[in-house]
Formats: C-alpha cells, structure tokens, sequence
C-alpha cells in the first residue's frame, strides 16, 4: 500500500474536487461514515456516550459529521469545539450549521479562561465512553499550546477510549514526530492514504490500530506513480529447487572482521545461510577465524593476512579482488575496523569490485570520506547504514536526519546511485529513482550489537536464491524485522540478542513463503 505525505494528499483531495467534481462534502460525509464504521466495530454506539473534540479546519469538520451521524445512531453526543466556530470555512461550515440545529450540545471554548476551570470538561470525560480527536488532523503547523496542550492532556489522563481523525493530535502528519504534546490513541481512521507519519515513530505508536479509507477518492489518484513511498510488504519468494545444491543458492564473499570484532564477520556469514544462502564465503584476518569456525563450522574461510592491529591488511587487495570475480555477490565492511590501511583497501576494493557490492559498519565509514567512489560503480550498491553513519554519509546531525528521515534517505539514494537501507524503529529503503519502502516488522528488541550484520546476510540470502537486487532487499529487511518479532515473542523485547534473530532465520523465512500475504495484511494492520 502507498503513503503519502501531506502535501500529496492536500492534491488529492484538491484533484478530486476540480477535476473529478466530488465536491468536498461528500468527502468529508464519506470521512465520517468511515470513523462510524470503525466505532461499529471496536466499541459499538448505540446508547454509548462521546465526547467530540473539534478544531476549526477540515478535521473537525470531520468531527462534527461524526458527531450528527452517531446522534443518529443513538449515541449521546458532547461536542466540544476549541476556536471560535465563525473560522470554519466551505463544508466544515456547512456542518456546523447543520450541528447547531440538532440536539447535540455543543460548547465553545475559544479562550485559555475557558480552561482555568476544567471540572465541566472534566465531568463530560469521565462520564464518555468514548473519546473523538478531531483537532488538528495532518494541519498542524506548530508545537501545540495553550488550551489545546491542556485538552490533549485531558484526553491522554482520562483512560478512556480514543479514535483520532487522520493521525493523533499534536503528531507531524510527514515525520512522525511529536510537537509540544499529542493524542495517545486506542484506534485511528485516516483517509485517501496512510500518511507518512501514521506509520513512523512515534505517531505510528501513538495511533493505536490503524484504519484507511479512501473516502470514494477514484484509484488513479491513490494508486499514481507519482506517489513513491510504500509499505514495504512481501514479495513472493522463489520456489526452491528440488533438484538444487548448494552452488544453486548463491555463492557470496564477505570481507569482514579483525582482531576486536569477532562477532560481525560470523553473524553476517552465517545470517546468510540461517536464510537460505548456499555457500558463505568469508574473508578474515587469520588468526580469528578459529573462533568463528568454532561457533560456524559451515563458512567457508578465506584466511587474510593481518595488519599490525589485527584488521585485513592492505597486501590482500589482489587475492581478494580475484576471489570476489567468482561470487554473485559480496559484503564488505562488518567488524572490519577503521584500521587506515584497512580503510584505503575497502575504497579501492569498492572502486574493483564488478558484481553487486553490499556496504555496512566500518566499510560505509571508510567510504564516507570519497563517496564518489560509490557514486561511479556500475553494479549496483547496497549500503545499510545507521543513523550515526547515515550522519558520515551525509554531513548531517542524526537529530537532522531523523527530523525528515524520508526526504534525506529518498535524497541520497539519488545522489550516490544507491540503494539504501537507513536501520531503525520503521527502517526505510530507498531507491535512486525515488521509491521509498517503509519496513514494518522488527521492534526495540533489535536495537542489539550484531543484529544489523544478521541483516546483511538476509539481504545476500535473498538475492542467493533467486530475487532480483532491489526484492532481495526489501525481503532481506522484512525477513529480519520478522525474526527479530518472532523472537519477541517468544522471549520479550528485553534482551534479544543478535543470536536470538539469527536463530529465528529460518522460521521466519518459512513463514514468509507459507503465509506472504497474511503478513501483508498484519504489516499495514487494519484496512477499511
């Protein structure tokens, strides 16, 4: 499914009064209908009790549909609107008007004075069974203040159940973030598309179960290509040969390790054959190798001479460039150190390197300080960073990056010719033409040392066994986020470690071939 941003779904809603004519009240009755259809079915509304909070643009607009319609179901109504109505404009006017004939109470709280005294507002939440945020929706400008700080607070301490319209208020409809305070939310319907902050953190944890529904917006707007971002949702995984070996599932090179980092070169070799990898080449310093062959026998070990600290020395280039002509693929860079001598061969490895190179750890920071070394290879390039290397790939803070996570991974896939994994709660991939999936699996349990090398040899695994590049990709994230949930379940967050998701591997891959689309659905929870 796509997500758009604020302003993408601004020009649908303006394509579909100008150009297909559905004036823009049918879309706001069609936005009321739909949160109706949610309260239906998560808490019913006969005879139940709802405090509305309004604002006064579109959204409460929305609010105040909802409101005449649940009168019409039988609900008893409070509707709550925080400015002064005389603001409301086209049809959030026109159902205001029609609000105000109606026996439905409604109070206006149009300044902070309102407020002193919260024990009226306070009677009218505690007595609901329901709460309706329609205040600010994706129109919020600034950090939220005065009464509508003071509301949305209301709101978050009375413990009852919440629906947000479109996204929680006090949350960036494009980011995700939270301005000043925002609405924690049981359920959310939001309309045309999920917006990107319905599904980054921390809206996307604020919002509760989440609801679309197109409001009759015709498919060619919701569907166009013009719209790049998506939920990064499972695609079919070839079947298995019958009849193959282990050459029938890729052959890939890692070029990883050194004397203090043990850990990366085995998790990222052997999360390639937890994955359904065939042979897993790795090429370390010598004198590690017995310990990883001790805890992964199946590698096939490429000793390397060794720098003085321990990392794989500038002398190896030539071996390792005429072993990398053999495989389908190579990973270069976990536990590979910052060794000045290491870094100078990973640059001019990348420059040599004529299949599809995959860039993590210590080799992305080795290339962050001659990016045109990326920018000129022709097969493609997978870097998989960060934020903290996003940050040396970018020149950029990480609280920068993670203000507009979207824009900046989407702007320097395009600038290095690459694809890019940015790691993180929601990781994102994007590609250099634009697109941009949204990963949905994974959680905080994954935030472990070594759980990112676990994640390069997903992504070679699926590219092993027949995906193209940019599937093997995607998959190679999903596969990964899902091993890393199906470890929380079985043991909590607290505590995975970057074992447990490589344990989960295969589980996870099983699922993804048995039950793709189930998945699917789970991914992008409900839709309406």
């Amino acid at each position: 499914m796509k997500i758009c941003s604020v302003a993408e779904i601004r020009e649908m809603d303006r394509a579909a009064i100008e150009e297909f004519g559905i004036i823009e009240e049918i879309l706001m009755e069609n936005a009321g209908q739909g949160a109706c259809s949610v309260l239906l079915e998560q808490t019913g509304i006969k005879d139940k009790k709802f405090c509305i909070f309004c604002g006064i643009g579109n959204n409460g607009g929305d609010g105040l549909v909802i409101a005449r319609k649940l009168h019409s179901y039988g609900a008893e109504v409070k509707v709550f609107i925080l400015s002064d109505p005389v603001k409301y404009k086209g049809a959030a006017k026109t159902n205001y008007k029609i609000v105000s004939q109606l026996p439905v109470p409604v109070e206006v709280i149009d300044s902070p004075d309102m407020l002193q005294s919260k024990t009226g507002i306070k009677n009218h939440i505690n007595c609901c069974d329901i709460i309706i945020d329609a205040v600010f929706g994706t129109g919020l400008s600034r950090n939220t203040e005065g009464r509508y700080k003071d509301i949305i607070e209301l709101i978050n301490t009375s413990q009852k159940k919440v629906l947000s319209i479109d996204i929680p208020s006090g949350v960036n409809g494009d980011t995700g973030r939270i301005m000043g305070n925002a609405v924690r939310a049981d359920f959310t319907i939001t309309f045309g598309l999920p917006k990107t902050g319905n599904m980054l953190y921390p809206g996307y944890e604020l919002g509760g179960k989440l609801y679309v529904s197109h409001i009759s917006f015709p498919r060619s707007l919701y569907k166009s290509e013009t719209i790049k971002t998506s939920v990064n949702t499972p695609v079919s995984l070839p079947p298995r040969n019958s009849n193959g070996h282990k050459g029938s599932f890729g052959d890939v090179l890692f070029i990883a390790g050194s004397g203090s980092y043990y850990g990366a070169p085995y998790f990222s070799a052997c999360g390639f054959l937890k994955s359904g990898g065939g042979y897993s080449r790795l090429a370390s310093p010598r004198s590690i190798i017995p310990f990883i062959a001790a805890r992964c026998s199946e590698i096939v070990f490429i000793p390397q001479s060794e720098t003085v600290s321990g990392s794989i020395a500038y002398e190896n280039k030539n071996a390792i460039l005429a072993q990398t002509q053999k495989r389908n693929m190579v990973v270069l860079g976990p536990g590979l150190s910052l060794e000045k001598e290491t870094r100078q061969l990973a640059q001019e490895l990348t420059e040599k390197i004529d299949v599809p190179l995959l860039i993590d750890g210590d080799g992305i920071t080795a290339l962050s300080s001659n990016l045109s070394i990326i920018q000129k290879r022709i097969p493609p390039t997978i870097l998989t960073p960060h934020p903290g290397e996003m940050s040396s790939i970018t020149g950029m803070s990480v609280k920068e990056i993670e203000a507009d996570r979207i824009k900046i991974v989407q702007d320097t896939a395009e600038k290095l010719n690459a694809i890019i994994v940015l790691k993180g709660a929601h990781t994102l991939i994007a590609y250099p033409e634009g697109r941009v999936y949204i990963n949905m699996t994974g959680n905080s349990g994954m935030g472990t040392p070594g759980s990112g090398d676990v994640l390069t040899g997903a992504v070679a695994a699926m590219f092993g066994i027949g995906l193209n590049i940019e599937d093997s990709v995607r998959m190679g994230v999903f596969i990964h986020g899902l091993s890393g949930d199906l470890a929380a379940e079985q043991y909590g967050k607290d505590g995975i470690t970057a074992q447990d998701i490589l344990d989960f591997l295969p589980l996870a891959v099983k699922k993804a071939r048995e039950k793709g689309h189930e998945l699917s659905s789970k991914t992008i929870r409900s839709i309406f």
